[in-house]
């Protein structure tokens, strides 16, 4: 396996809504063209699998969440940065989404939720902020950020 395959099977997604605006309902459009149990997402999932194991995805590690950046925004993706965090039943820290934020939510544990969505797509609009939490199990979620932005903050508003 390899990153190269990763990031091909990444720009299936980012060239099919490049140009598209990061809005909520945008998770309709990722649902519709890439479900759960489809060629493309069970791809991504499988990579994202793979690459845990192999250590080459999620590399890092802070308070329980290992995580990485293994593709940076560029014209190849679309001007999206990809970001890949493998989490167990806790909150990650608060940040914000200046452009927005596409998240991939593949759950490790049937039933696990991320920010309270199962399995699929969840879409965060510009300007919006979280403190994304994984619960009732185990999740990886695949990040997508416009331009690569995101602002971690010390502390929620």
């Amino acid at each position: 396996m390899s990153l190269g395959e990763f990031e091909a099977a990444v720009r299936q997604v980012t060239g099919a809504i490049a140009g598209m605006p990061v809005e909520p309902a945008l998770a309709g459009v990722l649902e519709a063209r890439f479900p759960p149990g489809g060629g493309a997402f069970e791809r991504l999932r499988a990579l994202c699998r793979q690459g845990i194991a192999e250590g080459w995805l999620c590399g890092r590690e802070a308070g329980g969440i290992r995580y990485g950046r293994p593709v940076k925004a560029g014209p190849e993706t679309a001007g999206y940065s990809v970001d890949v965090v493998l989490m167990e039943g806790l909150a990650g820290p608060h940040h914000a989404h200046p452009n927005g934020e596409i998240d991939m939510i593949m759950p490790e544990t049937p039933g696990a939720r991320f920010d309270g969505k199962g399995e699929g797509w969840l879409v965060y609009g510009p300007g919006s902020v979280h403190r994304p939490t994984v619960s009732e199990g185990r999740a990886i979620v695949l990040y997508l950020l416009p331009g690569g932005a995101i602002e971690f903050t010390k502390r929620e508003p």
